[in-house]
Order: structure tokens, then sequence, then C-alpha cells
């Protein structure tokens, strides 16, 4: 397929195009700096952050991500058709490229001609059919956009003009390479090699030298214009996701999975915390918000959107990018919406499944941080209430902090104030310590270590909420006073190992604790389990087989990719494990996160009942969880859904407590 000056040349057209063709090409290209220069301008009103450490490591990060299409292609269809496109225009891109170096440079500077041989017998039949391939991904990316028109996707001016002329580029080329072949190679073995061009040279071999030589003329002059005007509008449009999109691959956050600024609470001069105007962004908040393609793909997966919350992690991310570039002194917080910005459970399924690696969880609770630090604003009376009981007792139930332990007094578990000397810890959480239900699960995991003959200990009143809840909330002073608290009593008893049975607090204990001097390690109970089991430590018996679906929570899932421990852990219990239609990094999720457990779901329906009837329609009896979270939601939700007696939620400790040995009975 044709795409270069050089074709233009063999047809027998003058040497004085090449003036301005590099004249307009310098126009071209000096618009393109120029409109990307003044966006640039606007990411540098957000703060500074440091997003170019190992910029080696970053860069090969990029290329493998923007030339594997790997994050398009995760959902088919659309993306199976965007990276084929894709991978059809990059392959002309760099034929032209070849054709332009070699007709300008290396053949009058050198003499030197690569395109030729078989060589250029292979080279020709890839680029046209990458330019077909192109054609047709372009067409059903039109089909879908415009005729299909998915629930959800807008369709905006940038995207008319975005399929209008890459089509235009695309079929110029081929009608290009149709005349050259009708006046050079028809009729030659040459032109079996180039066989979507040969379709075009057949229907215009009876137009004569001259005719040829006139419509290749006028084309290749369209075809110039159009191609230098995609490059100049570029940074105007949504083309500019070519570079976007892949310098957020270059940017991407390196540290763990979901981790949030720590905020220095004691850093003189800081007036205001959180978010709420544009300055209050980092310069990458404001580069994600102009790097997003409006694909919908965070509104399809996001679980408040798909239970009619006012929420869409796509709007969010274009009302900041509007405010950037038209507004800037808006109030981010009222162009977002309150009630938005509350419905968010910080799943991350919205980050995870983004093809232009936007990060959409950390500028939500920024803004949460300012409503609650700055306005003293929290998404309901319910939530103040949990907030005033976690300040007071260390939980948000508002349980005397005094009865943390005492779930584990017929176990023979002792404090680490009554012995020091433990295998683990196990951070116990405040509904595991508090909760009738989930002290069920706390006690299952106890005698699941007992069984493996270890030794636990517990911190009992010591213990304190991790923070986790109130800190997605963004009450980061709470949140930093609590983990300070559990971090001094951590470390004041040398406590090497920590096991969690909530992936919650393993979550924020394993991760979010380092930014505040955290050594421990720390592991979710399922991986700590299943390890047992495989070093032969773990004495189960199999028993009979049990149908059940399994929920991966978020926070062990999308936040730590766990997925492969709580399946091999029930399959050892007997389980026969029938996947929900959206498992493992597609969970659904329970409703809980983002400190949802302390507040009222008062908007839409309910996103635990919406998880109850995916688990029903498998047809499995028990719905089980590794998350004491997860498992309140659903105790609920199957209540509320009208599923009750039909499925019930467990979690994956009760089950395998239930397959211990019976202790042997005395004479």
């Amino acid at each position: 397929m044709e795409l270069s000056r050089e074709i233009y040349w063999n047809v027998g057209h003058g040497a004085a195009t090449l003036v301005p063709m590099y004249l307009l090409t310098a126009v071209a290209l000096a618009i393109f700096a120029w409109g990307f220069w003044q966006r640039i301008k606007v990411y540098r009103q957000g703060k500074a952050l440091n997003r170019t450490d190992d910029l080696a490591g970053r860069l090969g990060g990029a290329l493998k991500q923007a030339l594997s299409q790997a994050k398009v292609l995760r959902v088919p269809g659309a993306g199976t058709a965007h990276g084929l496109f894709f991978w059809g225009f990059f392959l002309l891109f760099i034929g032209t490229c070849l054709i332009v170096i070699q007709a300008d440079f290396t053949d009058p500077l050198f003499g030197v001609r690569f395109l030729q041989g078989n060589f250029y017998l292979f080279f020709s039949v890839v680029l046209d059919l990458a330019g077909l391939i192109a054609i047709v991904m372009l067409g059903g990316l039109f089909v879908r956009r415009y005729l299909l028109r998915p629930k959800g996707l807008e369709s905006r001016r940038d995207d008319a003009i975005m399929h209008g002329l890459l089509f235009a580029i695309l079929v110029t080329g081929f009608v290009l390479e149709g005349a050259r072949m009708a006046a050079t190679e028809l009729g030659t073995p040459l032109a079996a090699w180039s066989p979507v061009g040969l379709v075009f040279a057949k229907m215009f071999a009876g137009l004569g030298d001259e005719g040829l030589r006139s419509l290749h003329r006028g084309v290749w002059w369209f075809h110039l214009l159009i191609a230098l005007g995609f490059i100049a509008i570029i940074p105007f449009t949504k083309f500019r996701h070519i570079f976007t999109t892949s310098a957020n691959y270059l940017f991407a956050d390196r540290r763990p999975t979901g981790a949030l600024t720590t905020l220095n609470l004691e850093e003189e001069g800081v007036e205001s915390f959180g978010v709420s105007k544009l300055g209050d962004l980092t310069w990458k908040d404001i580069f994600d918000a102009d790097a997003c393609t409006v694909c919908k793909r965070c509104q399809d997966r996001c679980p408040a959107h798909a239970t009619d919350k006012p929420l869409s992690p796509m709007k969010v991310i274009n009302q900041l990018q509007e405010v950037a570039f038209t507004a800037p002194q808006a109030d981010l917080i009222e162009t977002a919406s309150r009630d938005a910005l509350w419905a968010c459970t910080t799943c991350r399924a919205c980050q995870e499944i983004c093809p232009a690696a936007i990060e959409h969880v950390p500028k939500i609770v920024d803004m949460r941080r300012h409503m609650v630090l700055m306005e003293g604003e929290f998404p309901g009376e319910e939530v103040m209430a949990a907030m005033e009981n976690t300040e007071v007792n260390g939980n948000p139930l508002g349980m005397a902090f005094a009865a943390r332990g005492d779930w584990a007094a017929e176990l023979g578990v002792k404090t680490l104030a009554e012995e020091p000397e433990v295998d683990l810890l196990y951070f116990v959480g405040c509904y595991a310590s508090f909760d009738k239900r989930n002290i069920k699960v706390a006690r299952s995991f106890i005698r699941l270590c007992q069984a493996a003959g270890l030794k636990v200990g517990i911190l009992g009143k010591q213990e304190k909420c991790c923070g986790e809840p109130v800190r997605k909330l963004g009450n980061e002073y709470l949140y930093q006073s609590l983990a300070g608290e559990n971090i001094e009593t951590i470390h004041g008893y040398g406590v090497k190992k920590v096991v969690t049975s909530c992936p919650h607090c393993f979550n924020t204990l394993a991760k979010d604790y380092r930014d505040l001097g955290f050594e421990p390690e720390v592991e979710h109970y399922t991986v700590f389990l299943e390890r047992l089991l495989q070093e032969g430590k773990l004495p189960l018996t199999k028993g009979e087989e049990f149908a059940c679906t399994y929920h991966d929570s978020c926070y062990l899932g999308r936040y730590n990719d766990i997925y492969q421990a709580p399946r091999t852990l029930i399959g050892a219990a007997g389980g026969q494990v029938s996947e929900m239609a959206q498992s493992r990094d597609n969970s659904f999720c329970c409703g809980a996160g983002g400190g949802r457990i302390l507040a009222e779901e008062k908007l839409g329906s309910r996103i635990s009942e919406t998880r109850a009837k995916m688990a029903a329609a498998t047809g499995a009896p028990l719905l089980l969880s590794n998350c004491p979270f997860c498992l309140t939601m659903f105790e609920d939700g199957i209540k509320g859904a009208g599923f009750e007696g039909e499925l019930a939620p467990r979690d994956i400790a009760e089950i395998l407590a239930e397959r211990l040995p019976a202790a042997p009975t005395s004479g």
C-alpha cells in the first residue's frame, strides 16, 4: 500500500514537489508541537510528582504495553478490532518511514536501496494486508459506534473526525497504489505481491498513461494534505490518545497496587488537605484526565454505576478534564457531585480495565479527604457516628475496646501482653472481634492454626481498627492515628509475622503501613493456610464433595492478585466451584469497600443484592468468601434478593475447620 512520495516520483512527477511537501510537513509538525505545548502548560498547573524514576525500566514497560495492546485487548470485540487496527496502521507507518528513508536519504545520498528483491516482495504483501485489515477493523468500529451504539457509549465530533480522516488516508493510499501499479506493474509477476493494490489497478487500467498520471497527481496531493492534517490536529482531538495513552504507561504508578499518598499532616504552611480545585491535583491527575478516550470500560465495570448510583468513573475523569481546560477556577467536588464521590467502593475495577492506565480511585479519595478534613462532611450521620466510635473505642461498631479479645477466651489463645513468644500474631480486625457472625470465622482460623501445631497470639484490647474504612472515606487524620498506635504496639512486641482474615486489614498492614514504618511480614489467611496445606501441616479430611460458588473480594483479588490460593483451599475441602459470570479480576464488588461498610446504601439498588443474584444464577447452594465485609454484606444481600434458604454465605475458614479431624475422646 502506498503512503509515500517515492511512488509519486516513480509515475514521473517533477522534483519541484519536494519543497512544498517538506514545507507543509514542517507546518504540520509545528502545529502539532504547539498544540501539545499548550496542553503541557495546563498539566503544569498541577502539583509536582515524580514519575520518572527508573526511566529505562519505565520506557521498556511502556513500549511493551503500547505495542502489545495488552490492556486494549482485555475486552473482546471492540478491543480486538482496535488492536488489529493499531497493528495494521502501525505497520503502514513503519513502511512509510522506510520508503521515505530510502527515497529521500539512502538512495539519493549514498545510492543504497534496501527495498528490493525478496525483502521488497515481503514488504509489499505485508503492507497491503495491513492496510486491508486496518480498513476492515475501522469499518467494524464505525458500525459499533454509529449503528449498534452500545448503551453509554458517547459519540462526539472527535469520533466522526477520527473515522473520516483515517478512512480517507487508508483508501486514498490504495487508490495511489492502484494508479501506480496500473501504469508500471499490471501484467507482471510483481503485481501479485500487492493483492489489494491489484484490485484497484484493474479498476483504473482503462484510464491510459495520462489519465493515470492525473489521477495519481490529484490523489497524491489530497492524500498528503489529509495525512499532514491528521498530524496537525492530533493535540486538539481524541487522536492525542496515540501519545497520551503511551505516555501514561510510561508514567504509571509503580508503588504497590492501590497505594494512596500518605499525607504529611504536620507539614508547615499547608492550609488545605485533599483536592477541591485544579491546583490541588498533581500534574499526573490532569494528564490522566486528558488521556481518557471515553471508551466507557470503567463505567461498564463500576458496581456503583451498575446499581443506578450517580457515579460514572468516566464522567468524573471527563469533568476534571473540562475543568482543567475550560474552567480552571471551578470547584472540582461540586463539578463531580458529592453523591457520585461518596458512591465509590474503591474496588479498582475501573483502573483494572482502563486501557489508558488512568488512576481513578486516588482522585476520588483525595476529593473525599477535602470534604472530611476541611469541610467536616460525611456521607451520612451513621458514618459520623462510626468515625466517633472508632476514635473513642478503636472500632466503628461502638463496642467497648476492653472486650475486643473476649471471643477467644475459650480457645486457649493468649494476648501478646500475656505471652509474647508466638509463631504468629493474628490481627483480628473489628468485625471478627465483635460481630457475632464473623467471630465464628475468627474461631475457625484459630482452630486451623492449632491443628497445624502453631502458637497464635492476639493483641486483644490493644488492637485498634486498622483504619482502612475511615481512610478510604477521607479521614486521613484518624487513619494515621490508628495506624500509629497499632504499629507502635506490634513493634513493641517484636512481632515478625502477622496474619489477618480481613483483606482490608491485610492490604492496609502489608502496604499502607509501610509508609509509616511498619516492618513485619503480613499475609492473608488464605495464602498462609494454602502454604500450610502444601507443606502437609494442615490435617484436612476432604469428606464429601459439595457444590459452591466463590466470590473474589476486591482487596484480595484486584488489589493483591490473590486468586488461586482460596480456590485451592476450597478444592482441598471437597468444594466444586461454579464460577460466577464475573469472577477473578472481573469480580463484582460486594458493596462494602471504600468505607461503604459504615454507610447506608440509600441510592439505587443494593450492590450486595446484585452480587447475590449472580451467585444464585450458578445454582450453587453456598456462596464462599474470605472477607468479613463481604460476609456481612452477603448476609443482608441474600435476604434482600429473596434467596434465603436457597443460598448460604460462608467463609472459607469455616468450611476448612469443619474438615479437621475430630478430636479423640477420652476413655
